[in-house]
């Protein structure tokens, strides 16, 4: 009862946000915070607030509340379920996702910008042991991994630099230790990717996801790394819609070939 009144009164802040500001193509008036799972060195200008919505493959329904309380520092918090779009009884997040983020260095004509953070957020179905992901395999007793199907970005440094080309383009680059490390993977990680505009409300976002964190034995991925992309559009004078295929090269060890859709819609605006 607790988790769906949370889930809630995050999902009822939707009003307050009716007027948003997009963050896609080269009238956007804010930075991406996220490509499509891992953070940019983007952050949120005091006094503004986000709250995003994802719908993810397994029925999953995500939202996510992040704030700039202070110049270059944002802070954050997410919940969501498993099949919560279908029918019978939605999985709940063990716990809400926590974010916390902070640029150190701004970006000039010659350095990129640079944030350090937290986010405990990972996306898709939370499993607590491997036989609910795998029940093909033999094991002793369950190994609990108490991991989301992708995993949290944990503590990162970001990194991004963006370019005059035809709009922008800009690169981005994060290092990262996700604490999900049940499936015994403790590596670090790498994530690259970029963001093009394409005319003044639309931009295509890609990641490669290294997963080194994620090709052990009881890990999900099988060691070729996630090649995600998506699509965001700033919709009429705000609110920015996004379509993502997560895993285009077939890296997951079940169900390989079958990329993963996703809708995300965010809204950001000024409240002081």
């Amino acid at each position: 009862m607790k988790k769906a009144l949370l889930f809630s009164v995050l999902f009822l802040l939707i009003p307050f946000l009716l007027k948003a500001q997009g963050s896609a193509g080269t009238d956007a008036l804010i930075e991406i915070p996220y490509l499509i799972d891992m953070p940019t060195a983007g952050v949120l200008e005091k006094g503004k607030v986000g709250v995003s919505f994802y719908l993810m493959p397994g029925g999953v329904f995500l939202t996510r509340i992040d704030a700039g309380v202070f110049e270059s520092f944002n802070i954050g918090i997410s919940y969501g379920a498993s099949n919560f779009i279908g029918t019978g009884t939605p999985g709940w997040y063990k716990l809400p996702g926590v974010s916390v983020k902070a640029r150190i260095i701004n970006e000039t004509e010659t350095m990129p910008a640079l944030t350090i953070g937290f986010d405990s957020q990972g996306k898709g179905e939370y499993f607590t042991n491997y036989r609910e992901f795998n029940n093909n395999i033999s094991l002793d007793k369950d190994l609990e991994i108490n991991r989301f199907k992708t995993k949290s970005p944990g503590f990162y440094a970001a990194g991004s630099k963006s370019f005059e080309f035809f709009g922008f383009l800009s690169f981005h680059g994060i290092f990262n230790y996700s604490l999900e490390t049940g499936d015994n993977d403790k590596n670090m990680n790498i994530v690259v990717g970029f963001e093009k505009t394409i005319g003044k409300q639309l931009s295509l976002v890609t990641e490669y996801d290294f997963a080194i964190n994620d090709n052990e034995a009881y890990s999900f991925g099988d060691g070729n790394g996630y090649l995600n992309a998506g699509l965001r559009w700033t919709i009429g004078e705000g609110f920015t819609a996004g379509l993502d295929l997560r895993d285009l090269l077939s890296n997951k060890k079940l169900k390989p070939g079958a990329a993963d859709r996703a809708v995300k819609v965010e809204f950001i605006k000024p409240i002081f």
